[in-house]
Formats: structure tokens, sequence, C-alpha cells
């Protein structure tokens, strides 16, 4: 059996949320690959990068736990790292469409990759990033979404005077 997850985002920023799918996933599988996307649709805060930096720093400690950077079809990538499992967080029902019509669409594509959809903690299913990027965009605090180093990274952000559309 292939022990190898890709869970893939554009981590900008990395969420509490994000964080409790990456250790119970670190649990589950021999290796775990976070897969920041370079290409993103999404207007981002932080370079690619920068997002696969902060993920770093986020998990170093787990010993089964790798962050790369892909620029490329999701599946493509997964093939290449000899990947069997792609895992999606969902949040709420609203997220569940996109992401259903994704999993077809990969399945369609490459259907010795199953997808793997996980829930984060009530306490997280509330927070995205865009909610992140809004928040500490008009000034609130932040600390009780993300990560205290990316708390410094979206501080530091924004004290720089640049802010999103």
């Amino acid at each position: 059996m292939n022990r190898i997850a890709v869970y893939a985002g554009t981590f900008d920023p990395l969420t509490l949320g994000h964080v409790d799918l990456i250790l119970r996933s670190a649990e589950i599988f021999d290796r775990v690959i976070l897969a920041v996307a370079e290409a993103t649709p999404k207007d981002t805060l932080f370079s690619a990068v920068e997002r696969a930096a902060m993920v770093g720093e986020v998990t170093s400690e787990l010993a089964n736990v790798e962050v790369d950077i892909f620029n490329e079809l999701l599946v493509n990538y997964a093939r290449a790292k000899g990947a069997g499992i792609l895992i999606r967080g969902l949040r709420a029902y609203s997220d569940f469409e996109y992401e259903f019509q994704m999993a077809l669409t990969n399945r369609k594509l490459a259907p010795e990759i199953e997808t793997l959809f996980m829930m984060p903690k009530e306490i997280h299913s509330y927070v995205s990033s865009s909610t992140v990027r809004e928040v500490a965009g008009l000034g609130g605090d932040t600390s009780e979404f993300v990560p205290a180093s990316v708390q410094k990274h979206l501080t530091a952000y924004f004290k720089r005077g640049i802010k999103s559309d």
C-alpha cells in the first residue's frame, strides 16, 4: 500500500486548521508532502517561497513531513512524488461542492490516486486563510487563528504598510 500523501494548498497564511490536518496526517501516513502552490488564482500576501518557509518553520519537528513548492497539475505532481493520496481539508459544507468536483476530476485524470477529505477540529472549522488575511489587513488580532511564527510574519507584513486588495 502506498503510504505517501500530498496535502496541497496555498497556505496563505497557514492556519491552525491546516496545522491540525497536518499533525493528524503525519500520524496516519509514512510521509506527508506539504505542497505549496506557486501559481494560484487567489491573491496572496506572501510569495510561494515565503509561504513554504512559514510552513517549514511550523512543521520542522515532524520527521515524516516535508515542504515543497509545486507549479503543475496536482495529480502529475503526486505521481512524480510517488504519492497515492491527496489530502483535502473541508471546513464547512460550502467547501464540499468545489472539493467534490476537484476530487472527481483528479480521479478521472489519475484513477490510481485517492482523495481523502479531512475536517479540522471544530474550534478551527470557521477559520480560513482569506478571513485571516482580511482581519490582519484591518489591524485585527489573528493570534488565535495561526501559529505564533506565522503571526510574526503577518505582523511584519502589515507593519510594512502593504495591504492586500
